[in-house]
């Protein structure tokens, strides 16, 4: 099994770079010359250790070096982002950053301790996964969302929705659902999905908007139904599942995703060399079958392309935090 520190695989000779000087070290000919630490500000097991870890697999192949996973969780993710922050920028040090600290805590902190966009140089995007809209199957019996909707408003007390914490995409996307559609629904927090799952399988949760890669086997069970997925397309495993658009509610689309990053002032030919790695990556049709199995699918962009993206997301995530009065202090 593999441990939070963990070398992943053996050296392989590099090319030579041709241009770019590390800061703080002698001008290098190669990188990586030595092991690559790549921090996940999240727990082991979680889909961002799970999927860093298929990543960084492969890019020891790719890169000739071994990447050791340094987990450091806590403050929703904030705390092993700083380390990153903090990190030298010689190409040694990166991080398994995520749509919340591109788009969201920044709304849910009064206080930060590092900004997205000056303290971090995006490498390039790793993955992303729609979330599900699900109901127990021993509790709710609507097969469609727009059942569901309709017995949603019949309930005299209304409903409740689970989530795996204050401010996470499941949360918001719950937020964002419940006010768009005029639904009394009362958010219940929990600290993952193997917590909500239970609590929705006994009826003390009445749904979930929560990310897909935790709900498919009770939902291939029949234990769970799934009513609609929050992603722009179907979901492979799930071809009967209607997106939300499908399902009748326009502009709903919705995806956790994660980019790597390393601390600002890396040098560029550095970042080059990763983001072409993880670009082959990307298009690899056997890494494209492990991510769908464990719930997400590789992609992958430009530097650039994913700082726009942060952006774009961002007046979402911000309404939906102010809309639902949520705060993480």
């Amino acid at each position: 099994m593999t441990t939070r520190r963990t070398l992943l695989g053996a050296s392989l000779a590099l090319p030579a770079l041709t241009s770019g000087i590390i800061p703080g070290a002698r001008a290098q000919s190669a990188w990586p010359e030595r092991p690559v630490r790549m921090i996940v500000p999240y727990p082991p097991g979680g889909s961002t250790d799970v999927l860093t870890r298929l990543t960084c697999e492969r890019m020891q192949n790719a890169l000739g070096q071994n990447f050791v996973i340094d987990n450091r969780p806590g403050a929703g993710g904030n705390i092993g982002m700083d380390a990153v922050a903090k990190s030298a920028p010689d190409g040694y040090t990166f991080g398994a950053a995520t749509i919340g600290h591109f788009c969201i805590n920044q709304y849910l902190y009064s206080r930060m301790p590092w900004d997205i966009d000056r303290d971090f140089a995006p490498v390039a995007m790793v993955w992303e996964m729609p979330n599900v809209v699900v109901v127990a199957s021993d509790h709710v019996k609507a097969r469609t969302l727009q059942e569901f909707v309709g017995w949603v408003r019949e309930q005299p007390r209304g409903v409740s929705f689970g989530s795996p914490g204050v401010g996470t995409t499941p949360h918001l996307s719950g937020e964002i659902f419940r006010n768009r559609l005029g639904l009394d629904a009362t958010h219940v927090p929990f600290r993952g999905a193997a917590q909500t799952i239970p609590a929705m399988l006994s009826g003390d949760v009445t749904f979930a908007i929560d990310n897909l890669a935790s709900y498919v086997p009770v939902i291939q069970e029949g234990r769970m139904r799934a009513l609609a997925v929050t992603g722009a397309s179907r979901w492979p495993s799930l071809p009967d599942v209607p997106t939300m658009a499908e399902a009748g509610v326009e502009d709903f689309v919705i995806t956790s995703w994660s980019a790597f990053v390393a601390p600002a002032g890396t040098p560029r030919p550095v970042i080059d060399r990763f983001s072409t790695a993880m670009r082959d990556f990307a298009a690899d049709p056997a890494v494209r079958e492990r991510f769908l199995k464990a719930g997400g699918t590789p992609l992958w962009t430009t530097p650039e392309a994913i700082t726009e993206r942060g952006h774009r997301e961002r007046p979402m995530w911000r309404e939906a935090i102010e809309k639902s009065g949520a705060r993480a202090d």
